[in-house]
């Protein structure tokens, strides 16, 4: 089994939501969810992006979204902005959490800043976090917010989920759907890349529309990253990324990560776990041949997805591997899929 580098999850939006289980949820387990560090432990996760992120408010007469998205094609209309007073106080409950991991975990889990950290946690067999935000409502547009989240740790940003932002605009849940659907960045945005090039906090692209990707692509400075997206001729849903999209990518010497969700994984767009390993090797296949075997990694969406049955929660990621490994990736392949790509695109972009 290869240590594994991952590019995503959620598991701050449960402790956040559950505050009064969270011993349970982190030390223990609770046989719910797919993260805890008892899990992760056995599961090999080494590392991985940690996602501060501020969920939708909940509206009783709300179509079921869920439902919908069983049943492709289907069309989501984007959530409304939440603006910063609303959100900061979210994504501070979320960046205390992590924090309180840290203190928790017996020496068993450390938040890292830097490559170096990373190597050293890994190497001791220490659960290595780095601290993410995925959408960017907690940010204002002076960008003071950024400065002091930076100096808690936050080294990975997303500007938008799938809603707009004061920065841009996040893709819809469609399928099937391309990702042209809506205007570029703001001028905020355009600051707000500017300050993460200046920080070194790397930019995450997987839920930007089109032509926010085009513009983050000019003006940044750095590689080029989506930590948790599919390839879109395999699956059209407007998360996953095209052709061009991805040559871009590679070209800049940036990183995809291979995204578990079901419904951008299965060909049909559905969201049904029920489904081999067939469509998760022939996005893998094609994303190795669009990027290369040197840009390419795993990017779970854990407690932030549904995931295919053989993979279930963390423990199931020696299974992914034992299907990669029958499909005819070798052992050098491996490590650079599982951790080493990752570690790679991190030097690149927070330097040595």
């Amino acid at each position: 089994m290869f240590p594994t580098f991952d590019g995503h999850n959620d598991l701050l939006l449960r402790l956040h939501t559950h505050p009064e289980n969270r011993e349970k949820i982190w030390l223990t387990g609770e046989g719910k969810g797919h993260l805890d560090l008892p899990r992760m432990k056995k599961g090999g996760f080494a590392a991985g992006f940690f996602a501060i992120y501020i969920p939708s408010p909940v509206s009783h007469d709300a179509p079921d979204y869920m439902a919908q998205m069983e049943n492709p094609p289907f069309a989501l209309p984007l959530g409304n902005l939440i603006t910063e007073a609303e959100a900061l106080p979210v994504a501070m409950s979320m960046a205390r959490q992590m924090l309180w991991m840290q203190r928790a975990s017996n020496g068993q889990f450390k938040i890292c800043t830097t490559v170096a950290d990373i190597r050293a946690c890994m190497s001791q067999g220490i659960v290595a976090g780095i601290m993410h935000m995925e959408g960017a409502e907690a940010i204002d547009a002076d960008l003071d917010n950024l400065y002091a989240f930076h100096a808690m740790g936050l080294r990975s940003l997303g500007p938008v989920w799938s809603r707009p932002t004061i920065f841009g605009h996040g893709v819809p849940f469609a399928y099937p759907s391309g990702p042209d659907t809506g205007d570029g960045l703001t001028d905020a945005g355009k600051r707000l890349v500017r300050a993460c090039n200046e920080l070194k906090i790397m930019l995450d692209l997987s839920h930007i529309n089109e032509k926010g990707f085009d513009d983050i692509a000019r003006l940044s400075d750095a590689p080029l990253v989506a930590t948790h997206s599919n390839a879109h001729a395999i699956t059209p849903s407007s998360r996953n990324l095209t052709d061009r999209q991805l040559a871009v990518i590679r070209d800049s010497k940036g990183m995809v990560g291979l995204n578990f969700a079901t419904s951008f994984l299965r060909r049909d767009g559905k969201q049904s776990a029920d489904m081999g390993w067939d469509d998760v090797l022939r996005h893998l296949d094609h994303l190795l041949t669009h990027l290369g075997e040197d840009h390419l990694g795993l990017g779970s969406d854990f407690d932030g997805a549904t995931l295919p049955k053989g993979i279930g929660d963390v423990t199931g990621l020696p299974a992914l591997q034992q299907a990669m490994v029958d499909h005819g990736y070798g052992p050098a392949l491996m490590r650079k899929l599982c951790h080493e790509n990752w570690l790679a695109l991190l030097d690149r972009t927070w330097g040595h």
